[in-house]
């Protein structure tokens, strides 16, 4: 019976495998591939509410069940279903590689749910190198194979040397514990934590995951990577993987942030820059994919702030920041990835007008963008100042006020976009966007969302918290 605690992990991987078979055993067609996929995801994430209650361990302690891991699969489950809505019309793909892509974006989920409920460090290795290297293959799918190729290798090379400095942590600190579980690490730890290789070694661990959750300085492959990847991939990139890299090393730090003060001082350094660097960096961007590329790095800053207060408070603070960023990025992505022209990088000037051609788009771009500079009343409002709220409890007065002035310089960034959408003018006269009707559903559900959320965040916070104790 404990197999049906396996479900979501089990429907994933055979929709992934449906999709390897179906991709040798005849050509796409793009209308009925995307039908199949979109019902397919809508069934995965029905499957994951279903088993939400699960609790359990399996593979021998190497697998843990509980409300922390359940509630992540539903938030991948749910992102994956938001990326295949807007695959209606992948026109940045091949037409021969569409059945590839699909797999590929159901193997990377499959990776991060794994990822997200194991407890072994060669459990972990292996959950974040099977998304990773899907990721790698999905940014090298696009039409345009230059720049597709150029971001992929990128992205590809930087994995690597990241994932390298992480595998000598994890041997260091294998070496100074003797311990692979984290429950174990959490036990040993504390005895051995003055030690060169157990500072050294948990430091470079969490060098693979800051890596993929775009922390400085292991930032560098992300704007190359947003930019030259598919719209739909970095869209994912930017949503579900940030969810369950989030996810891990909340994890992570919740075995270990009380043994460790210099992890601490480490990772309030490291979000300080984060912030500063991305905030700034995302000034001067034209592209929308670049500039979101640097806003993610900053909002990694923010999510670090909530992680190192620590505490029911604080992971449940991080908790709600990465589902809240799921919906704000998603809807960001939605209005790139319609109004990119075949496929072509949307730049900044480009959405001059948008309240004309479709003012639905646009009230979904003003309310994502609000969301994402922290104004009220949405969702990134109270998830910022649950964030806050949290490092304030713990005294960290200096590294909330140095966030707070970095919220304010994003303000540039973030109001230079609305000020395109409404009162920027172009010299043509661009066409009216036609929005299919399923489409305008999507978009007025996640409008929604952020609004009510940021009215009424209540039954968010206590999800987050009792995500947060279940981890405790």
């Amino acid at each position: 019976m404990k197999w049906m605690l396996f479900g979501p992990e089990t429907y994933i991987f055979l929709v992934a495998f449906f999709f390897l078979i179906l991709s040798m055993w005849r050509g796409p067609h793009s209308e009925k591939d995307h039908v199949l996929a979109l019902a397919l995801s809508g069934l995965g994430v029905v499957i994951s509410l279903a088993c939400l209650g699960a609790e359990g361990l399996l593979f021998a302690g190497a697998y843990r069940l509980d409300l922390f891991s359940q509630v992540f699969k539903v938030a991948l489950s749910f992102g994956l279903f938001l990326i295949v809505c807007l695959c209606a019309n992948v026109e940045e793909i091949k037409r021969r590689y569409r059945l590839e892509f699909y797999f590929f974006l159901f193997v990377c989920t499959l990776a991060m749910m794994l990822l997200v409920s194991a407890q072994h460090l060669l459990t972990i290795l292996l959950a974040l190198e099977l998304s990773s290297y899907s990721l790698y293959i999905l940014v090298t799918l696009r039409r345009d194979e230059d720049m597709g190729l150029e971001a992929g290798i990128k992205y590809f090379l930087t994995g690597i040397f990241a994932s390298s400095i992480m595998i000598f942590g994890m041997a260091l600190l294998y070496g100074a514990t003797g311990a692979v579980y984290l429950q174990d690490l959490a036990q040993v730890l504390p005895e051995v934590m003055g030690t060169p290789a157990a500072v050294i070694g948990l430091l470079l661990t969490f060098g693979g995951f800051f890596f993929k959750l775009a922390v400085y300085p292991f930032h560098f492959w992300v704007a190359d990577t947003y930019q030259g990847a598919p719209d739909q991939v970095t869209a994912y990139i930017a949503t579900a993987s940030k969810v369950a890299v989030i996810a891990v090393v909340i994890k992570l730090i919740a075995a270990v942030d009380q043994n460790s003060t210099y992890l601490i001082h480490v990772l309030a350094v490291l979000s300080i820059a984060s912030m500063t660097l991305g905030n700034l960096a995302a000034m001067v961007q034209k592209d929308m994919k670049r500039l979101l590329a640097y806003s993610t790095i900053a909002h990694s800053g923010y999510v670090l702030i909530g992680i190192l207060s620590g505490g029911t408070a604080g992971y449940a603070s991080a908790v709600f920041y990465a589902l809240a960023l799921l919906v704000m990025k998603f809807t960001v992505f939605l209005v790139v990835v319609v109004l990119s022209p075949r496929g072509k990088n949307l730049e900044r000037e480009e959405l001059a007008g948008l309240h004309g051609r479709s003012p639905l788009l646009a009230l979904a771009l003003m309310v994502s963008i609000f969301s994402l500079a922290g104004i009220p009343p949405t969702i990134g409002f109270m998830g910022k100042f649950y964030v806050f709220m949290g490092a304030m409890d713990k005294g960290l007065f200096v590294l909330v006020l140095i966030a707070m002035i970095n919220v304010v310089v994003s303000l540039y960034y973030y109001l230079l976009i609305i000020k395109a959408a409404y009162l920027g003018h172009s010299w043509e006269t661009p066409p009216a966007v036609h929005l299919p009707q399923p489409m305008r559903w999507l978009t007025g559900a996640l409008i929604a969302t952020m609004m009510v959320a940021g009215f009424y965040p209540t039954p968010l916070i206590r999800l987050s918290e009792a995500v947060a104790r279940s981890l405790m």
